[in-house]
C-alpha cells in the first residue's frame, strides 16, 4: 500500500466549506492509498438471482425520469452484481465524494479497534484529550462515552452542533470539547458530524495512524477498494464524518461485507458481532413509521422501513443493505430529495426479489442493457446553433466584482460549435459546450479546476445555456448567458448544495475593442 500526503491549507479548507459546494477531497489535505489490483464482484443476470430485468428496467426509467440527477447504481443479489448503471459523464472507474456516506466507514475502524481491544464503547472521551479538556469540565462531558458519539446522542443540543466549525483556527478536538452539553448523553439525539469526527480523532489517538492508513491493510486492501481519498483536517485527523471518496463498486463491497457479517473470502474482517451492533437500532430518532429517517439510528448507520438499513451521504449517496433479500443497492446522486431515490428503491426493486431463480428472459435483459448502455445526465436543452452565434462569437464580456469570482466570458462559435472561455480567480478555462457531454478538466465560478464535463446548446436566438458536471461530485452547475446589444446576464445555479442553489445574477459589458 502506498499513502501520498498534499498539504491542507486552512484558507482553502475555509474556501471549500464555506461553500460546502466542493468535496473536500479535491483540496486540501489528502490521503490517497492504492492497493494492487482489484477483482470485480462475480457478474449475473438477474434472473439467475431471482430478480427480473423488467423490474430492473422500471426502476432505470423512473429514476431517469424522477430524480434529478442519478449518477450511479449498483444492485448485488446474492454476491453476484445483477444491474450496474451509470449517467454520462459519470462511470463505472471515477470515484465519487461520499459525504456522510464515510461515517459507516469510520464505524467500521471503531469496531475494529473495540475488537482488537484497544477500545472500549464505555471510554470516556474526556480520558483520550486530557491536553484539550475545559478547566472545569461539565458533568454532561464526563459522562460522554464513545457509544454517545457512534449514537449520535452526545447530549449537544442542535444549536451548539450548527456553530461547529470544520474551518476553525482552533484545534477540533478542543472546540468539540469546548461546547456546552446541554443534555444527558445517551438521552438526545441530534445528528453531529463532528461527533464522527471526534471518533476518528480517537482512533488516530490509540493507532497513530489516520482512518485512511488504518483501513488500508485492515478494509480497503482486502476488499480491493483501490486508492481511495479521504481529506483531513488541519491538524491532519481524517475528517471521519464525510471527505471519502470511492467508486460505486466500492461501496456495493462494503454493503455485501456487512451483508456477510464481516467476511470477506474466507476472512473475517470486521466482528461480526460489531456488525450486527452497528447496524441494529441503538437510539431512537423519532417515531413517524413513513419516514425513512425515523426508524432508529445504529452506529454510524440508519435504520429503514422494511427492516433494512443504510448508511448514506449528502444529495444522495447510499449503501442500502436489505438482509432478508440477500442483496445490496449502491447509488450515487445529485438530488434535493434523497427520499425520493429511496422510494423507487423500495417500489421497485424490493418487491421484485423473488427466492427463487427465474426463468431466463433474454429480450427484456437485452432492453435493460441497451437502456442502460444511453443513459447521461441530461445535457442542456436547445438548438446547435443560432443566428446570434457569429455576432457575438469572439466579444468578450466583462464582470465587475463579485462573489462568483467571475471575471470575464466570451463564447467561440465555429459551424455549430460553441466554446465557453470564462476568466475565474484569475484563471482562464475553454470549456467545450457540444450537444454531448465532453469531459476535460476545469473550473467554473467557487468550482476549482478539476475533472469536469459539459454540454451546451441555444436556448432560445439570444440565450445560450450550459451545463457544467463536476463528475468527482454530485454536482453540476447550469449557466444561462442573455445576450442583449452591447450585455450579457448571467444566471447561474446549482443542482444542489447546502446553501441558496441559485446564484445572484450578474451582468456583463463587451469590452472595448471586444
Amino acid at each position: 500500500m502506498v499513502c501520498n500526503t498534499v498539504l491542507l491549507s486552512t484558507t482553502v479548507l475555509m474556501k471549500i466549506l464555506l461553500c460546502l459546494i466542493i468535496p473536500v477531497c479535491l483540496c486540501g489535505k489528502t490521503l490517497t492509498c492504492s492497493a494492487g489490483p482489484a477483482t470485480a464482484l462475480p457478474r449475473s443476470t438477474p434472473e439467475e438471482q431471482g430478480i427480473s430485468s423488467a423490474a430492473i428496467l422500471e426502476f432505470i426509467k423512473a429514476a431517469d425520469r424522477q430524480v434529478d440527477t442519478m449518477n450511479s447504481f449498483m444492485l448485488v443479489r446474492h454476491g453476484h452484481v445483477v444491474a450496474e448503471a451509470w449517467w454520462a459523464p459519470y462511470d463505472s472507474g471515477t470515484r465519487h465524494e461520499l459525504y456522510s456516506l464515510s461515517k459507516s466507514f469510520t464505524s467500521t475502524a471503531i469496531g475494529m479497534l473495540i475488537s482488537d481491544g484497544r477500545l472500549s464503547l464505555d471510554d470516556r472521551v474526556l480520558s483520550f484529550f486530557p491536553e484539550d479538556a475545559p478547566a472545569e469540565p461539565g458533568e454532561n462531558l464526563q459522562a460522554m462515552r464513545v457509544r454517545d458519539l457512534l449514537c449520535m446522542s452526545t447530549g449537544h443540543h442542535e444549536d451548539e452542533v450548527k456553530k461547529f466549525s470544520f474551518v476553525s483556527s482552533e484545534r477540533l478536538t478542543r472546540q468539540f470539547l469546548a461546547m456546552p452539553v446541554a443534555h444527558k448523553p445517551g438521552t438526545h439525539f441530534v445528528y453531529n458530524t463532528a461527533a464522527t469526527y471526534m471518533l476518528s480523532a480517537i482512533a488516530q489517538k490509540i493507532t497513530g495512524k489516520t482512518l485512511l492508513e488504518f483501513l488500508g491493510p485492515r478494509l480497503f486492501d482486502p476488499l480491493g477498494i483501490q486508492e481511495p481519498l479521504w481529506a483531513a483536517s488541519p491538524q491532519g485527523i481524517s475528517l471521519g464524518g464525510f471527505g471519502l471518496s470511492i467508486r460505486t463498486e466500492d461501496i456495493a463491497r462494503l454493503g455485501q461485507l456487512y451483508l456477510q457479517k464481516g467476511q470477506w473470502q474466507g476472512r473475517q474482517l470486521a466482528p461480526a458481532s460489531w456488525i450486527e451492533a452497528a447496524t441494529a437500532r441503538q437510539t431512537s430518532n423519532g417515531s413517524d413509521p413513513e419516514s425513512d429517517w425515523e426508524q432508529g439510528y445504529g452506529y454510524q448507520f440508519w435504520r429503514c422501513r422494511h427492516g433494512l438499513y443504510r448508511g448514506d451521504g449528502a444529495f444522495g449517496q447510499f449503501c442500502i443493505v436489505m438482509p432478508e433479500q440477500d442483496a445490496v443497492v449502491a447509488i450515487t446522486s445529485g438530488t434535493r430529495n434523497m427520499g425520493s431515490v429511496m422510494n423507487l428503491v423500495w417500489d421497485n426493486l424490493l418487491p421484485a426479489m423473488q427466492q427463487k431463480r427465474l426463468k431466463a428472459n433474454p429480450e427484456t435483459h437485452k432492453r435493460l442493457k441497451t437502456a442502460i448502455a444511453g443513459l447521461a445526465v441530461h445535457p442542456a436543452q436547445g438548438a446547435g446553433n443560432s443566428t446570434l452565434a457569429s455576432h457575438i462569437s469572439g466579444r468578450r464580456f466583462v464582470f465587475p466584482a463579485n462573489s462568483q469570482n467571475i471575471e470575464a466570458i466570451s463564447l467561440e462559435c465555429t459551424n455549430g460549435s460553441v466554446t465557453l472561455l470564462a476568466r475565474v480567480s484569475g484563471i482562464d478555462h475553454r470549456i467545450d459546450c457540444s450537444s454531448q457531454w465532453s469531459r476535460e478538466r476545469f473550473g467554473f465560478g467557487r468550482f476549482p479546476a478539476q475533472p469536469a464535463a459539459a454540454t451546451g446548446a441555444w436556448a432560445s436566438e439570444s440565450n445560450f445555456t450550459a451545463k457544467i458536471c463536476f463528475y468527482e461530485t454530485p454536482f453540476y452547475i447550469t449557466l444561462n448567458l442573455a445576450f442583449s446589444g452591447d450585455q450579457v446576464v448571467l444566471d447561474c445555479e446549482h443542482n444542489v448544495s447546502f446553501g441558496p442553489t441559485r446564484q445572484p445574477q450578474l451582468t456583463g459589458s463587451a469590452a472595448a475593442g471586444g
